[in-house]
C-alpha cells in the first residue's frame, strides 16, 4: 500500500485590496478529493464525532434521498478508480483499506457513508436549498441553524454577501454542469487548532493571552479548500469541504499575509474574530521575531 502523501500547504491570501470574489479554479477528477498522512487521525475524529454528536454533524431533508445515494455512488466509483489500494466497492458494501472498515450500505446512510471515506465534509445543495451534510469540521457555524435554508439566508450572517456574491454564486450554480468539478481556497485566523468548531465568530473583547511573543504558536491559519461538482442523476449540487489548519509560525509568506489581514474590511474582520488578536497578529508578521522563519 502507497504511503499517504504529506498535506498540502494551501496559501490563498495575497498582498492586495480585498474584494469578494469566488476565485474558482478547475480541478480533474483526480484531485477531486485530498488525501494524505492527516487521514487516519481525522477519519478517526470523524468516527468519534458522528458517534458522540451526530445530531451536530449530521443531518439530512427527505427530498435529498436520491442525491445522497447519488453522491455516495460518484465519490465510491472516484476512490476505487483513482486510488484502487485504498479504496473498493463490492456491492452493497463500500471497504476503506486505510482504515480497514467496511461500511454495510443496507445498514448505514449513504452520505454518511461517504463522510467515513474522505477528509472532507460534504454537503448537498438541491435547486438552491441545503438539504444535507456530513459535517464534522464547521469553520464557526453550526448545521442546525443551516439546513433546510436558501443559499441567501445561509450566507446570510457573511459582511457584503448579499451586494457583492449572492448574483455570482446564484449564476454559477445554475450553470454548473455535470462533469466539472470547480475548487475555491477561503481563509481564515483562528485561535484554536480544533477542527470541529460551531462557534466562536463575531467576537470582540482583547485576547491577552496572544501576545507578539507567542503568536506564531498561538494563533493558526484554517483555510477550507472547497470544491463543487453537480450529480447528474439528481441535479444536486455536492459542496466538499476540506479544512486544513497551520500554525502561523509555519506559515510562509508573512508579507503578503499581514497586507491581506491588513486589507480586510472592519466588517469581516469582526465576523471572523480577528479583532481580539490582529494586533499582536500584524506585530508577529512584521516584527523581528517572525524573522527567523521563511517570508
Amino acid at each position: 500500500m502507497r504511503t499517504l502523501p504529506g498535506e498540502v500547504l494551501h496559501l490563498p491570501f495575497r498582498a492586495e485590496p480585498h474584494r469578494m470574489a469566488m476565485d474558482l479554479t478547475t480541478v480533474p477528477e483526480t484531485a477531486w478529493f485530498e488525501i494524505d498522512d492527516r487521514y487516519l487521525a481525522e477519519m478517526a475524529l470523524r468516527r468519534d464525532l458522528l458517534a458522540g454528536r451526530r445530531e451536530e454533524v449530521f443531518a439530512a431533508l427527505p427530498c435529498s434521498d436520491a442525491a445522497r445515494g447519488e453522491a455516495l455512488d460518484m465519490i465510491a466509483a472516484a476512490l476505487a478508480a483513482h486510488h484502487p489500494d485504498w479504496f473498493a466497492r463490492d456491492g452493497g458494501t463500500v471497504r476503506n483499506h486505510l482504515t480497514g472498515e467496511g461500511f454495510d450500505l443496507a445498514a448505514m446512510d449513504p452520505l454518511e457513508a461517504a463522510g467515513r471515506l474522505v477528509q472532507e465534509d460534504l454537503c448537498l445543495i438541491q435547486d438552491g436549498v441545503f438539504t444535507a451534510a456530513v459535517l464534522c469540521f464547521p469553520s464557526r457555524w453550526r448545521l442546525a441553524d443551516k439546513i433546510g435554508k436558501p443559499l441567501a439566508d445561509v450566507h446570510g450572517p457573511v459582511p457584503l454577501y448579499a451586494e457583492r456574491l449572492a448574483r455570482p454564486v446564484d449564476r454559477f450554480f445554475r450553470h454548473l454542469k455535470p462533469g466539472h468539478i470547480a475548487c475555491r481556497l477561503n481563509w481564515s485566523l483562528v485561535d484554536d487548532p480544533a477542527l470541529f468548531q460551531p462557534g466562536g465568530k463575531w467576537r470582540t473583547e482583547p485576547d491577552t493571552a496572544i501576545t507578539v511573543a507567542n503568536a506564531g504558536e498561538r494563533v493558526f491559519l484554517r483555510v477550507e479548500r472547497q470544491t463543487l461538482r453537480r450529480l447528474p442523476a439528481s441535479g444536486a449540487v455536492l459542496f466538499g469541504i476540506r479544512v486544513h489548519v497551520y500554525p502561523l509560525a509555519a506559515v510562509p509568506g508573512r508579507d503578503a499575509l499581514a497586507a491581506a489581514v491588513r486589507a480586510l474590511p472592519a466588517e469581516v474582520q469582526h465576523y471572523k474574530s480577528l479583532l481580539p488578536m490582529r494586533q499582536a497578529v500584524l506585530d508577529w508578521l512584521e516584527g523581528p521575531q517572525a524573522a527567523g522563519g521563511v517570508s
